[in-house]
């Protein structure tokens, strides 16, 4: 490959800056428990991989940055599991909160970290799994395994990619980063924007697909979402759902509960951070009957009027329950959660004000779906209206399974492209 002056200087400064990344990670994992299970996990993959792979397989990689991006490529991954049933896969997750959660996901044969992107590690890691087929999602673009995969002309794609203007990429100083979207062999967007803005530094491998998380979110329909306890709880009354909830989302919904009173509602709050201590500020706080997932066999579910998740794996099918969803994370500036996992049961979805980057809240605000409140005032009003107003509240979850089902077929394109 070619490397002006510049882009070797690029290239310098961005392994400097991996090997003081590097650092830093190894310092404040003394401090913090999910640093420290990432930078433990990065120091055996290469002993997984050289335990699991002989060299002499043929091989497919997926890569991820976290649970989110699992998620939204996990219906690819499905396909090419089932089409390629004589490839070993490997599946690299960069963060804990992904690889925790999916370590033993069926649809790879090893899970592992992501080692940090070196130009050494890159070698050894490509070296070890050469792979047939390589797919990033989203984002989470490292230019040394990427570059790797290019000089060996081993095809790679990056799925349900959206870009902004503000990016790096789009930037005088980012041509290093730039650089590194030209490894892909394929580039499938979320949007219109994104392919434009790919035209803008002549990138032109690059097909408008939507995003993969449609598809994702539509398939929860075609399995048995059957939750006996969450009905036995629910008791056939109104029922307002809470996922992924941070402190400033449950400090409205406590509010709400402790000053409604109203015995013919039950609420599910399923809060982000399941740790015991803020799992017990949240029932201290309430003034009403709740009980935990966790001591959930002990106790009489329909007496209670709040129940609170403390384990993770099943929120996607508590929304089946909903009438109501509130979606944590909007509210402050830790970015909005999954807003389509309840979109597509049909419920009508309240998040807080800052949702500028999730294009999805942007059109189901517009088409009446979800409402955006910034205080308690507003998520009053907004979720009273939704619980007396029976149409309202029908129409308004309607329009969001109908928003979900036109927007997916986003697999389709990418399996046709692979000519799957």
């Amino acid at each position: 490959m070619y490397f002006s002056i510049k882009q070797i200087k690029l290239s310098f400064l961005y392994n400097i800056g991996i090997k003081l990344v590097h650092f830093s990670l190894k310092c404040a994992a003394f401090f913090n428990k999910k640093i420290e299970l990432g930078v433990k996990g990065r120091d055996q993959t290469f002993s997984t991989l050289e335990k699991h792979i002989n060299g002499q397989e043929k091989t497919l990689w997926f890569h991820c940055a976290s649970l989110g991006e699992y998620e939204q490529g996990l219906p690819v991954f499905q396909a090419l599991r089932k089409h390629y049933n004589d490839h070993k896969i490997v599946l690299s997750f960069f963060s804990p909160s992904g690889y925790e959660i999916r370590k033993n996901t069926p649809v790879a044969d090893i899970v592992i970290y992501l080692p940090l992107d070196t130009k050494k590690n890159a070698k050894r890691f490509i070296n070890l799994i050469n792979p047939e087929l390589t797919i990033f999602v989203k984002y989470d673009i490292w230019p040394n395994f990427l570059n790797e995969l290019k000089q060996r002309k081993l095809k790679a794609i990056l799925i349900s990619a959206i870009f902004r203007k503000q990016q790096t990429y789009f930037k005088f100083y980012g041509r290093y980063l730039k650089q590194a979207l030209f490894t892909f062999d394929h580039i499938f967007t979320q949007n219109e924007t994104s392919k434009n803005l790919l035209h803008t530094i002549n990138y032109n491998n690059v097909t408008v697909s939507g995003d993969t998380r449609f598809d994702r979110v539509y398939s929860q329909l075609k399995i048995d979402n059957t939750l006996d306890f969450i009905k036995n709880f629910k008791d056939n009354k109104l029922c307002i759902i809470a996922g992924s909830t941070w402190p400033e989302d449950e400090a409205l919904l406590i509010k709400f509960i402790n000053a409604t009173a109203l015995k013919d509602i039950k609420f599910i709050i399923a809060p982000h951070n399941i740790k015991s201590q803020q799992i017990n500020h949240i029932q201290e706080k309430l003034n009403v009957k709740s009980i935990l997932f966790s001591k959930k066999d002990h106790a009489h579910l329909q007496e209670s009027n709040v129940f609170i998740i403390d384990t993770i794996g099943i929120l996607s099918k508590i929304y089946n329950y909903a009438d109501v969803a509130y979606i944590g994370g909007a509210l402050g500036t830790t970015g909005l959660h999954n807003t389509l996992e309840p979109a597509v049961f049909g419920i009508p979805i309240i998040i807080g004000n800052n949702h500028n980057k999730f294009p999805e809240a942007q059109a189901m605000i517009e088409h009446g779906g979800m409402f955006s409140i910034s205080n308690q005032n507003e998520f009053n009003t907004v979720l009273n209206e939704l619980i007396e107003n029976d149409f309202k509240r029908k129409q308004s979850g309607n329009s969001n399974t109908q928003y979900v089902i036109k927007n997916k077929g986003a697999v389709i394109q990418i399996l046709d492209y692979l000519r799957i």
